[in-house]
């Protein structure tokens, strides 16, 4: 257990160090590439392409911790792959659009969608047959995806949430949290029923 919790602490470090470094920018002046609030939003594609790369790895990681969850548990493998599907939908569609409005076809969009999409089985299958050989790293592949859910919880989605201070989103965010903890709660009873 003490081993777990050093683990998902010490990916809560990394993935502070991993988004610094992505981040980071030693640009001092006002006017630069970093600061172009005026810049064409057709850029080439560059941007549609960095988001492939990006998505394609996720995707990886994605399959990585659906073989992992499996090879420890089945009820554990179908949640999670049940939690990663549902956050899969909205980000896919997301992919779509920044696609789109980086000047991408709708087909080509659709297919560079799909081919990222792919990296998640590749990492499923990879992860499968390299983790049934290495037991022993099973708890820490699933330690660090904790930390990362912890890490974008922490970083991004809180300090969101808080920026709508007003009563009334304030109690619908207090009510979306608890619906997803009953939702767990729910899926968890389900699972152990079964």
């Amino acid at each position: 257990m003490r081993s777990a919790v050093a683990t998902v602490l010490a990916g809560i470090l990394g993935f502070f160090v991993l988004e610094k470094l992505v981040l980071w920018r030693h640009c001092h002046i006002e006017d630069c590439e970093a600061h172009d609030h005026h810049a064409d939003p057709r850029d080439g594609g560059r941007s549609g392409l960095m988001i492939i790369i990006g998505d394609g790895f996720h995707n990886f990681v994605d399959g990585i911790l659906i073989a992992a969850a499996f090879l420890q548990s089945t009820e554990l493998g179908v949640v999670t792959a049940a939690a990663i599907i549902a956050h899969e939908i909205p980000q896919e569609i997301g992919d779509f659009v920044i696609l789109l409005h980086s000047g991408y076809s709708k087909l080509t969009a659709l297919a560079l969608n799909l081919l990222s999409s792919l990296a998640m089985l590749v990492g499923a299958l990879l992860a499968y047959f390299t983790l049934q050989a290495a037991q022993e790293w099973i708890g820490t592949v699933l330690a660090l995806a904790a930390a990362s859910m912890i890490y974008v919880a922490v970083a991004d989605l809180i300090p969101g949430l808080h920026r709508r201070p007003e009563l009334h989103a304030t109690a619908q965010q207090v009510a979306l949290i608890a619906l997803g903890v009953a939702l767990i709660w729910l899926v968890g009873d389900v699972v152990r029923a079964a």
